[in-house]
């Protein structure tokens, strides 16, 4: 146990520090790290090298080389930087490397060196280049700030989302400030900027001058700032050596320390685990790193080489050519167990299994000494907490054995924090192998959760490990397995060197019908790679038609979708890729088309009738279709035409595709259609009233109601009608008009085709 807290370091009477490393570095620089332009994601993230940048005279003429490892040093990517002077490098929260050059473009790679976009930071930068850049996190995602030559702030709190916002002009500012960061306070992004013993805060409004309270008396210039990981706290380190400590709204001290070091550090950031009440700051000159609080001692570390800090939500990491190490204050649970002379719960049962082990008799009394205290499940707890904070197996181990050891001798301790201890570090001790290269803390783990952990493997390319850590914790398949396995299927397809037909195979055989997967999306990447065939070959394992009929009109594959559109049943699909084929092909080709697929030709011809009825005139020109072509000049009388001589000619011509259409019954029938209309005008003009569109009968009907019986017999005797109607349609006039007298003259002028009816002994005049 005193072996173990030999590397502890207090701060103060109430906390404790200690560092210990994290890998051994095997990247092999061949440069120190101050020669180069240096990015390092938090999250146990990636490391961004700069080589040979403009800055040094001696390699102005040598193209400078981007290299990406991982944080154990394992390469991911390395390319010649073939674009202008870079200013800045920083990681997104989506670990994405933002390059910041003079001219104010800022290009973006992804971990592997692949280029995703680049955008502009705006004329105003591009016209007065770009003296200093910053890349920061807020809860909308990951922003860049820049300083320009004309010494004003442009920045965009989202490059996801880029909106630019040039913050207000600093009075009388002739140079460039000594140093400057950004905060987030009110989820509005602001600049602090020192210019000699002047603090100024630029929001979006108005630039207003801030004063720290209880700052040491002879400050004349501010040398380096630091905003903690939450934004909550800043520190300051002013050119009398001393370190103000307070929160970012510059309204309360926290603490202040006298470093006795004027000459100013190269880094500072802040070393705080969440909900601790100690406040520190790590600052990092040439060879010396010294950790300072509300203590008044500080820890000092020797520096052997040129290192490099990346704070943390719960630490900083420090690396440098040889080591990556992590640097934290010793969590509660961790230092109640291992301090010296601990009679802690959990120290006690630690100590209790361990003498287990050895089957010693004091075993028992540590045991019954804890549960006499009634300390038995807090003890429990207290292991399985340390053991999450531990970074070797062995003490996480040793730790989880106390716990499960204690819990035998409880009859009602829930086992679900036992269990999900020992799947987080299953999880965390697989991503921290040097060849993962991704050193989580368990706090880091749980803030970043398991899901953007599975995106980071994802974006790693570590498929296996990824599925296994899918399956170990049995998530669900639709967030887990298949989603996986979506990633790999995308990047497959980027592999040029494999034949269409093998990838299109493997992916299929790895994926076969698994939920969640859509193989529409992974046809859409092949495609964005200018893989077309293999975007095909894809979509025919997919089930929707919905999915397969946009992204092949997409491809202009147009008549393979009416194909796919056709099959699937789905008119709505149909009509859909009708209209696409339309403002595609030139008429002919379309009209085509259209004839080669009968079910879609019929479809179009239901929406021809509803909304384009030229067009559908020609499509029965072009088929010979002369019968559908004399329904249609029917329809077109009635619905287009109101002049009578237009409809009569409408009719004409129905009536010679009709005989074209050898159909003699519909020729006559629109014969005296024609007939019947222009009969009709006739008569509206020699009797007036309303004849035009009337039917036969209904014509009839109307003359003899108006007394036109002559007419009515003349028309029926023109058109044919048979005598027993003719009586029908007189007979029910008449007896509507109770003209009883004609129709008595009526009855007796010839033998009734239709018979008689005997009357009622209410009929007028006795009949």
């Amino acid at each position: 146990m005193d072996c173990y807290t030999a590397n502890w370091n207090p701060l103060g009477d109430s906390a404790f520090y200690r560092k210990y490393e994290l890998y051994s570095m095997d990247w092999d620089l061949k440069e120190e790290l101050r020669d180069c332009l240096v990015a390092a994601a938090p999250y146990g993230g990636p490391i961004a090298l700069l080589r040979n940048p403009w800055r040094k005279e001696k390699a102005a003429s040598v193209r400078p080389v981007l290299e990406i490892y991982s944080a154990s040093g394992m390469p991911l990517a390395s390319l010649l930087w073939k674009s202008g002077p870079v200013v800045s490098l920083g990681w997104s929260a989506e670990e994405e490397l933002l390059c910041v050059q003079e001219d104010g473009v800022v290009l973006v790679y992804g971990l592997h060196g692949d280029f995703r976009r680049h955008f502009s930071m705006g004329n105003e930068v591009l016209q007065n280049r770009v003296l200093d850049a910053r890349i920061f996190h807020t809860e909308f995602g990951s922003g860049v700030a820049i300083l320009t030559g004309a010494h004003r702030f442009t920045l965009s709190a989202n490059v996801g989302d880029l909106k630019l916002r040039r913050m207000p002009e600093v009075p009388g500012l002739q140079s460039a400030p000594s140093c400057w960061t950004t905060l987030c306070q009110d989820r509005v992004a602001h600049i602090l900027l020192a210019v000699g013993p002047d603090l100024y805060l630029l929001d979006h409004a108005a630039c207003s001058s801030v004063t720290p309270p209880g700052l040491a008396p002879g400050v004349s210039s501010f040398l380096q700032m630091a905003v903690s990981f939450t934004y909550r706290h800043l520190a300051l380190f002013t050119d009398t050596g001393y370190i103000w400590m307070g929160t970012t709204s510059l309204k309360e001290k926290l603490c202040e320390f006298n470093c006795n070091i004027r000459a100013p550090p190269k880094q500072m950031v802040w070393c705080s685990r969440p909900r601790s009440k100690e406040r520190a700051v790590v600052v990092a000159w040439e060879r010396r790193l010294m950790v300072v609080g509300d203590a008044p001692e500080s820890i000092q570390f020797v520096l052997d080489e040129d290192s490099y800090l990346v704070p943390e939500l719960d630490g900083v990491r420090i690396f440098s050519r040889s080591t990556h190490e992590f640097l934290h204050e010793v969590p509660v649970a961790s230092e109640e167990i291992f301090k010296i002379a601990s009679m802690a719960p959990g120290a006690l049962l630690l100590e209790a299994q361990k003498e287990y082990e050895k089957e010693s008799q004091k075993a028992d009394e540590y045991l019954r000494e804890i549960q006499e205290l009634g300390q038995l499940t807090q003890a429990v707890q207290q292991c399985i907490e340390a053991a999450g904070h531990e970074h070797r197996p062995d003490m996480q181990k040793s730790l989880l054995r106390a716990a499960s050891f204690g819990k035998c001798f409880l009859d009602r301790f829930p086992p679900d924090s036992f269990v999900r201890m020992c799947q987080d570090l299953r999880v965390l001790n697989a991503v921290r192998d040097y060849h993962i290269g991704i050193p989580l803390t368990y706090s880091q783990y749980k803030q970043l959760t398991i899901q953007v952990l599975l995106d980071r493997l994802v974006l790693r390319r570590l498929y296996p490990l990824a599925i296994q850590i899918c399956e170990y914790l049995r998530l669900p398949e639709v967030q887990g397995v298949s989603r996986i396995l979506a990633h790999w299927a995308c990047y497959k397809v980027q592999q040029k060197d494999v034949s269409d037909e093998d990838v299109a195979r493997a992916i299929n055989q790895k994926l076969g019908d698994t939920p969640g997967v859509s193989y529409s999306d992974i046809a859409a990447r092949a495609y964005g790679c200018g893989r077309t065939e293999l975007a095909i070959k894809l979509l025919e394992y997919e089930p929707r038609s919905g999915e397969q009929v946009p992204l092949l009109l997409k491809m202009k594959r147009s008549k393979l979708a009416l194909s796919k559109a056709i099959e699937s049943g789905d008119t709505d699909l149909v009509f859909t890729v009708l209209l696409h084929l339309k403002n595609e092909l030139n008429r002919g080709d379309f009209f085509m088309t259209l004839r080669n697929q009968p079910m879609a030709l019929s479809l179009y011809r239901q929406f021809c009738k509803y909304q384009e009825l030229e067009t559908l005139k020609d499509l029965y020109n072009q088929d010979d279709n002369h019968q559908e072509l004399g329904s249609f000049h029917i329809r077109a009388s009635y619905a287009a035409e109101e002049r009578i001589e237009g409809r009569v000619a409408a009719l004409q011509t129905a009536a010679d595709a009709f005989y074209k259409a050898k159909n003699e019954f519909a020729a006559k029938a629109t014969e005296d259609q024609m007939r019947l209309l222009r009969l009709q005008r006739r008569l509206e003009d020699e009797l007036g009233g309303r004849f035009l569109d009337l039917s036969l009968h209904d014509t009839v009907t109307t003359l003899i109601l108006g007394g036109h019986n002559k007419r009515a017999e003349q028309l029926a005797r023109d058109f044919r009608i048979p005598d027993k109607r003719l009586w029908w349609l007189k007979l029910t006039a008449l007896a509507d008009l109770e003209d009883w007298e004609e129709l008595e003259k009526f009855s007796k002028s010839k033998k009734s085709p239709i018979g008689y009816l005997g009357c009622g002994s209410g009929c007028r005049r006795g009949h």
